[in-house]
């Protein structure tokens, strides 16, 4: 984590306004309750409402990334970043789009680590994407070997959402939710 406290604190039920509470709805029936980054958020319920939206679109099956291979970009970037919170938030939730905790430590290593063509494509994809904001015509002509024009353009758009939300989280200081732990890898950043 890159802040040990919040710059800019989760707001609490109670204080909420009535455009923030309407702001909060769609994120409100989840499992895990109202995490922090939609709490911390909801200072700019406008921002949010629209933050909702393109992330509900990275996010569903109008992406159309497998969810796997969206975590693994996803994932990718998080550790790029040094987003503590993103990386332990898409932990969980690659895990249950079927990566294996052997592939999330790999993720971590990089392109090299092992991976089939296809997935070490999407990290090099994503690495590029963070480091240059650039795919090199190498690794999209990789990707166009297993990926559709269309899943090309997810691999940008998810690498975009989550580069964004991992400014977001770092600058803003946002801390994990309750019952969390951080990597080990990510401490100090």
């Amino acid at each position: 984590m890159r802040l040990s406290s919040p710059r800019v604190a989760p707001l609490s039920d109670a204080e909420l306004t009535p455009d923030q509470e309407e702001a909060l709805k769609p994120v409100r029936n989840g499992t895990m309750g109202v995490l922090n980054i939609f709490r911390t958020l909801a200072h700019a319920p406008k921002a949010l409402t629209r933050f909702n939206d393109w992330g509900g679109y990275v996010l569903s099956r109008r992406n159309d990334l497998p969810a796997r291979e969206r975590e693994i970009v996803i994932l990718r970037v998080g550790f790029l970043c040094k987003s503590g919170y993103e990386f332990t938030q898409h932990t969980r939730i690659g895990l249950q789009s079927g990566l294996t905790d052997a592939e999330i430590e790999n993720i971590k290593r990089g392109a090299d680590a092992g991976w089939s063509a296809a997935d070490a494509a999407l990290i090099k994809a994503a690495d590029e994407l963070v480091g240059d904001h650039f795919i090199t015509d190498a690794t999209w002509a990789e990707l166009g070997k297993h990926f559709t024009d269309k899943q090309r353009m997810d691999v940008v758009f998810t690498t975009g959402q989550y580069t964004q939300v991992s400014m977001i989280l770092n600058s803003f200081g946002v801390q994990l939710d309750a019952g969390q732990t951080l990597d080990p890898e990510l401490k100090g950043f």
